[in-house]
């Protein structure tokens, strides 16, 4: 089946008008991915991974910046704009092509990892090095967007939550109703904010006949939603959620609280276990930020917060391949070295002839 992009098949949720540009780089329709092994961890009824790094970019930000960039084009600008700790920058720079816009990308300096800063100078995005964090960079963008004729593709910007809410309406399209829990990493927060705001619609609309908890889980060197206050150098080797000052505050504590969920914190030993654990049990590879989600989901359940009968979808953000080199750090010292002889390879492999 042609799958058209999410400003087509999901028209009758999105502000798409006549004039509207239906560009699409096929972003949408990732993969919900039942859980084989780490279910039986949990102790839980059903457990699902929804894929997010399937998107053309390798991240969920393909949903929400399709719709912005469609909307900035059909409002005559030229140019977009974005601060990004990564992902966001790669997919700006994508769509912006596909539309024939222009971008400029704000990063951190020396913060953001180099695989998705490489997607955003090959899609020709100037980019910018701020000697500063991601919140310093949201705040120059946020000015100039609001004095120029420049776009703002940050989440603050709401047909963003419009596009990231569809990710919702596919998992109730997989699973034919809502899940138990709903489990996210929590960066700039506008991903919670967004698949709340699409469960709330599905439910409105008679589609759905009860809401997820949502479960939201920020990196403990990052973590203002718990604190209850901005962080002011924010420090996770998980760098898509090295945010200290949240865009999408108040929507974040309003999922959590409407939907009697929760906000907490993870360690980095806690992410990086679960990255492991995806990858090695499930034949999942995520950046590290992605697995965040998994690590609070496996944190509560040991802490006998599931009752073991429910169905939690955990959303993953972005593909590992974001960040290879935290991969590549955790598997040093795994690989052997041998001689270029059969002989040796199965000496060191410790293998038997069979018997005829």
């Amino acid at each position: 089946m042609r799958w058209p992009g999410v400003l087509e098949y999901f028209a009758d949720y999105l502000p798409v008008t006549s004039h509207t540009p239906l560009i699409t780089l096929n972003e949408g329709n990732t993969p919900l991915v039942e859980s084989y092994q780490l279910v039986e961890k949990l102790g839980a009824g059903k457990l699902y991974f929804k894929f997010e790094g399937m998107n053309p970019t390798g991240s969920f930000k393909d949903r929400g910046m399709v719709v912005a960039v469609a909307k900035a084009k059909e409002e005559g600008r030229a140019v977009v704009m974005c601060a990004s700790t990564g992902n966001t920058s790669a997919s700006a720079a994508a769509y912006a092509q596909r539309a024939g816009l222009s971008c400029i990308v704000l990063i951190p300096q020396g913060k953001i990892a180099l695989g998705k800063l490489s997607q955003a100078l090959m899609h020709g995005a100037r980019v910018l090095a701020v000697q500063g964090n991601f919140d310093d960079a949201l705040s120059i963008v946020r000015y100039i967007t609001s004095h120029y004729p420049v776009a703002l593709v940050n989440s603050l910007n709401p047909y963003r939550i419009e596009g990231q809410k569809t990710a919702a309406f596919e998992v109730v399209e997989w699973l034919g109703e809502s899940p138990d829990y709903l489990a996210l990493p929590v960066g700039n927060a506008g991903n919670i904010t967004a698949y709340w705001k699409g469960f709330k619609e599905l439910k409105e609309k008679g589609k759905i006949t009860s809401l997820p908890r949502m479960l939201g889980f920020q990196a403990e060197g990052a973590a203002p939603l718990v604190s209850g206050k901005p962080v002011s150098n924010p420090q996770t080797v998980a760098t898509a959620i090295r945010i200290g000052n949240p865009a999408s505050w108040k929507g974040a504590i309003a999922a959590r609280d409407e939907s009697g969920g929760l906000i907490e914190a993870v360690s980095d030993e806690e992410i990086l276990q679960a990255q492991r654990m995806l990858a090695e049990e499930e034949g999942i590879f995520v950046e590290p930020a992605s697995a965040a989600s998994f690590a609070g989901v496996l944190k509560k359940s040991e802490e006998g917060f599931f009752t073991g009968r429910e169905t939690i979808v955990c959303v993953l953000t972005g593909h590992g391949l974001k960040d290879p080199d935290i991969a590549i750090k955790q598997g040093e010292g795994r690989i052997e070295e041998v001689g270029a002889s059969a002989e040796e390879v199965v000496e060191i492999l410790g293998l038997e002839r069979e018997h005829v």
